[in-house]
């Protein structure tokens, strides 16, 4: 069998995936650029195996099943983070992922000592991460004395 054809397919497919990583702005787009690319690899995975005699027997198709189980995990993971992202900002385009953390817009950044202390104290009554589910301790730990009303003084 003469291997150039399958090689040449599975340049062509990775080439393809490498432009839509590149180019696409839509996440699911991207995701599927991506599936493209690890196809053109089970492709020359299963071409050597046929045409490479090695000491493994069918070593290309055992690599292949293991790229097909990680392609699998990958969507999986990739659509639960593009639906969160959805959720979230309402949009799917990557241009518009905020890729750093930015306080709300009505109060100002807080120093690091202090977020370190609030989740010290939210960890310590087991509320979760920085104390925002079910507690409110890390929140007051959060806000200073002056703005507590006064019962809570």
């Amino acid at each position: 069998m003469r291997p150039v054809i399958p090689y040449v397919t599975a340049a062509l497919l990775f080439g393809l995936g490498i432009y839509g990583v590149l180019r696409r702005r839509n996440a699911v787009l991207v995701l599927m650029a991506v599936e493209l690319m690890l196809n053109a690899v089970n492709l020359i995975l299963i071409t050597a195996d046929t045409t490479v005699r090695a000491h493994l027997p069918h070593g290309g198709q055992v690599f292949a099943l293991f790229v097909i189980v990680l392609a699998a995990a990958e969507i999986g993971v990739g659509l639960a983070i593009v639906l969160q992202l959805y959720r979230l900002r309402a949009t799917v385009a990557v241009d518009e992922v905020p890729l750093a953390e930015r306080p709300p817009a009505g109060r100002p950044a807080e120093p690091a000592t202090a977020g370190a202390t609030a989740g010290a104290a939210g960890a310590s009554t087991g509320a979760g991460v920085g104390g925002e589910f079910g507690s409110t301790a890390g929140a007051d730990a959060r806000r200073g004395s002056a703005d507590r009303p006064e019962g809570e003084r």
